[in-house]
């Protein structure tokens, strides 16, 4: 599968020229013009790699870095007119992964992007040691695959459900409290977080058959959190 590279700036000529030079080295490329759609995406599609302008309409591009980093780990490639030394240790203090000031070579570009990807590839396939499959009663992820079964049936859950469903996985027995997982999940970026953890858990119980009288695998610790059963 071709690496997908979501590329924001909120000039459009820039976008398309980026998309046209990426794509013909063998790249897909999805694009947003400004931060709450680059955000949105960055969740959504879950792209290997973000370009990302600093100068952007609706927010500043070191905002969308810090709320994305609340939520993940993706690597962040800043390119910016912004070249001074200051502003380059803000971003990269932010989390973003390399500085590109413009104007730039498209080479370079293209070799940032290399780099990256060849590193992802690295710690992917290190990561392949560890534990990659939690399984518990008759439910089963795979976080390898990103799939989930109960009952030997796939169940499909929504990106949001998903991340729930692994982080409660990856800490199962433990009580999670809502702010600590509608922090990892939303990173706040949500007026009413609490009232979309609700809904998302309402969700996935009914995705997990659960049935609300006799919870088997989501537990609710009332007026705290939840936890996952780890009988």
């Amino acid at each position: 599968m071709e690496p997908l590279i979501l590329i924001v700036d909120d000039e459009k000529s820039i976008r398309s020229f980026l998309q046209v030079s990426i794509e013909t080295q063998g790249y897909k490329c999805i694009d947003a013009d400004n931060g709450s759609n680059a955000l949105m995406l960055a969740i959504s599609r879950n792209p290997d790699i973000l370009i990302l302008d600093l100068g952007l309409p609706d927010m500043d591009g070191l905002e969308v870095i810090k709320k994305l980093r609340k939520l993940s780990q993706m690597p962040i490639i800043i390119i910016s007119a912004r070249g001074h030394d200051r502003e380059k240790v803000e971003a990269l203090d932010a989390g973003a992964d390399d500085y590109l000031t413009k104007p730039f070579s498209v080479p370079e570009l293209l070799a940032r992007i290399r780099v990256i990807l060849r590193h992802k590839s690295i710690d992917n396939n290190t990561s392949e040691t560890e534990n990659s499959i939690y399984k518990i009663k008759d439910l089963i992820i795979d976080t390898n695959k990103h799939r989930v079964w109960l009952n030997n049936q796939e169940i499909r859950l929504t990106p949001n459900e998903y991340k729930v469903l692994v982080l409660l996985a990856k800490n199962h027995g433990k009580v999670l409290t809502h702010r600590y997982i509608t922090e990892n999940i939303w990173g706040g970026m949500i007026s009413d977080d609490t009232q979309s953890l609700r809904v998302c858990m309402g969700n996935l119980r009914r995705k997990l058959g659960e049935d609300p009288s006799q919870l088997i695998y989501i537990l609710t610790e009332i007026g705290v959190g939840y936890r996952l059963t780890d009988e």
